[in-house]
């Protein structure tokens, strides 16, 4: 049973709720996101009209500020933001939909405020205008809204797109825009797009910036950014559509041959069951200067030769991109296609390939990310010469993930990283260079045999010999 001190609401009930109120008033006492809590709270015992003027009050207040959002107010910031968005979809959308919609709409306009105070680039605010989005959606249907008004309102939102806040909006919205609501937003998208753009006079023109043909002017810019806005959110309704042809019709024509876009074209054609086309216009991209096409753009190219009944080419194909890339994922749909024990043999041949992969830090990604430790302690045990220590966000993880079963190699890892910091004189490296150090010596009782590397205590001896003036290292060596 939990002690009668145990914070949880069976205890705190037994508080009564005169004491419960007066400790409530001292702890939001100089906080004010407490205080609006409570006033959200008290509001909602008198309805969802009174919560919706509480919220729509907040949200005024917040698009009025001019205080910059460090990264350290980020959470505060997002937590009160969550809580507006909480009463509108949870009080108000239940009592009045129709408010509800006009206020989330409220909610997203303040995403062009909360974007140009912060300066963290915290990923937090996006996901919770994303999120709104998708409320949008919800609320919308429910509040019969019509198609006309709706149509408009999403085609003003998608020209004030600057900071990527009504991403999801069209997809959101389907539901409730339906056919004809989908094509009016068409229509009004195509001409916004078609919009001839008033030149300002020469002598007017503001100067953007400069490229190699010269000049680039301000509204030339504007131009192409408002043609791209409504390109990409007509692709959008195309793919709602299940328009295939609507969606390429999109693409502008200098782009129809890069991998990544023929790869999305020939997704959408092999779902409309036009595998040919897709893989035309897979082979027809443009593979020039490229060492390594996109992942997305080989398994595309896999799929059709699948539909097309030509699976043994498939299969050669996604071994061959796996030889060239060590993507695991093309290993994985490979062996899926193999019979038992067939996949076994095929997954000994992958890791000896591996093995002697010319590039042995892609190797041991590929070892870790199988995942297959006893693998890359093998690799690393016979390639320690060429392990670059400078790689920290690769060598951090490998020694981590061996470290318990294969000392030795994580030992080896660590020590690749520890020689880099000290040979390159890396002092903003050294807290962490001492670090490593001092789990080499906490590794060095569980290795039986240091085999063609040196013992701990002869590493070090050797450091010191070596690196004996770098001081800002061994102050921090314990």
């Amino acid at each position: 049973m939990a002690a009668k001190t145990t914070l949880n609401a069976k205890n705190l009930e037994a508080l009564g709720a005169q004491r419960l109120a007066e400790l409530l008033i001292e702890i939001s006492t100089g906080s004010a996101a407490h205080k609006r809590r409570l006033r959200m709270e008290l509001a909602g015992n008198h309805g969802g009209a009174e919560v919706a003027r509480e919220v729509r009050k907040r949200l005024a207040s917040i698009a009025r500020a001019r205080t910059v959002i460090e990264w350290h107010k980020v959470k505060a910031v997002n937590a009160d933001l969550e809580t507006q968005r909480s009463a509108i979809v949870t009080v108000v959308a239940a009592d009045d939909p129709k408010e509800a919609f006009d206020l989330i709409w409220q909610f997203l306009a303040v995403a062009d405020t909360i974007f140009a105070r912060s300066n963290s680039g915290d990923s937090a605010f996006i996901e919770t205008f994303h999120q709104a989005c998708a409320d949008a959606g919800v609320i919308a249907s429910s509040a019969c809204i019509g198609i006309d008004v709706l149509a408009d309102r999403i085609f003003t939102a998608l020209q004030d797109n600057d900071y990527g806040q009504y991403d999801p909006l069209i997809a959101e919205m389907v539901p409730a825009l339906g056919k004809d609501g989908l094509e009016r937003l068409k229509s009004l998208l195509v001409r916004w797009s078609n919009e001839p753009e008033e030149k300002p006079a020469d002598a007017d023109r503001e100067i953007f910036g400069w490229g190699g043909k010269g000049p680039i002017y301000k509204d030339e810019i504007y131009t192409n950014h408002r043609q791209r806005r409504a390109r990409i959110a007509l692709q959008e309704i195309a793919d709602a559509q299940n328009d295939v042809d609507a969606f390429i019709a999109q693409q502008p024509e200098e782009t129809l041959r890069a991998p990544m876009v023929a790869a999305e074209i020939a997704d959408r054609l092999l779902l409309a069951g036009r595998a040919e086309e897709a893989l035309e216009i897979l082979d027809a991209a443009d593979h020039r200067e490229r060492f390594e096409l996109p992942f997305e753009w080989q398994h595309a190219r896999v799929k059709a030769l699948d539909v097309l009944g030509r699976g043994q080419e498939a299969r050669s194909y996604q071994w061959q991109c796996f030889e060239q890339s060590l993507n695991g994922e093309h290993l994985r749909a490979f062996l899926r296609r193999l019979a038992d024990f067939d996949d076994i043999e095929a997954e000994e041949k992958a890791f000896a390939f591996a093995h002697r992969f010319p590039d042995v830090h892609r190797a041991l990604a590929f070892f870790l990310t199988w995942p297959a430790p006893a693998e890359a302690a093998k690799l690393i045990s016979g390639r320690q010469a060429e392990l670059n220590g400078d790689l920290y966000e690769l060598m951090t993880p490998a020694a981590e993930m061996l470290q318990e079963k294969f000392p030795l190699a994580a030992t080896v890892v660590l020590r690749s990283m520890i020689g880099f910091a000290l040979d390159e004189g890396r002092s903003s490296r050294y807290r962490h260079a001492a670090r490593h150090l001092a789990v080499c010596a906490s590794l060095a009782p569980h290795i039986d045999d240091f085999g063609s590397a040196r013992p701990h205590d002869t590493y070090v001896a050797e450091l010191k010999r070596q690196h004996g003036k770098k001081h800002g290292f061994w102050s921090l060596i314990r």
